[in-house]
């Protein structure tokens, strides 16, 4: 009876293991097709790129020619729709006006949140305090804080900046 008793043990034991291992499975699979999971990665993806555009959209190495035209390049990569539109339209005019007063910018994103995202639409909007040190070509350093709000647009090459607004210090957003 003992060697009986071991034998049913042994396979109780196997088949509660199984099905730990079966329900293990199925709740994996369950939480990898999760929206809420797929929502949290686009919501990252978006925080992260935007975050990159504003910094870059708040930079430019004004050294010579080539910086100044590199920067724009930059500029337009970042953005998309209105935005991207604008800038393509008044580039000339802007790396006229970089390259005559020589300074240069560094852009830094303290804090960025989004505040909204649409899956399904591709838009979300991010609000984000940049600190910004200007060089100018002679003289000392000064730092700029600034407070951003900002519509993303998702496109083929990931999210971009459509709009951006400046956000006056004191002003509700």
């Amino acid at each position: 009876m003992n060697a009986r008793r071991g034998a049913l043990r042994g396979w109780a034991c196997v088949a509660a293991a199984a099905l730990l291992c079966g329900l293990g499975g199925w709740s994996y699979a369950d939480a990898r097709a999760d929206d809420t999971l797929a929502m949290a990665k686009s919501r990252d993806t978006a925080l992260v790129e935007g975050k990159a555009h504003l910094r870059r959209l708040n930079s430019m190495d004004a050294k010579d020619a080539a910086h100044v035209d590199a920067g724009l390049a930059g500029w337009l990569d970042a953005t998309t729709g209105p935005l991207h539109d604008q800038l393509a339209g008044t580039r000339a005019e802007d790396a006229a006006a970089l390259k005559k007063a020589g300074s240069s910018a560094r852009g830094t994103v303290t804090e960025a949140a989004l505040t909204a995202l649409d899956e399904r639409g591709g838009t979300a909007q991010l609000i984000a305090t940049v600190e910004v040190v200007v060089t100018p070509r002679t003289g000392a350093a000064g730092t700029e804080r600034k407070r951003f709000d900002a519509t993303l647009q998702r496109t083929g090459d990931g999210w971009k900046v459509k709009a951006l607004t400046a956000v006056p210090v004191g002003a509700a957003t």
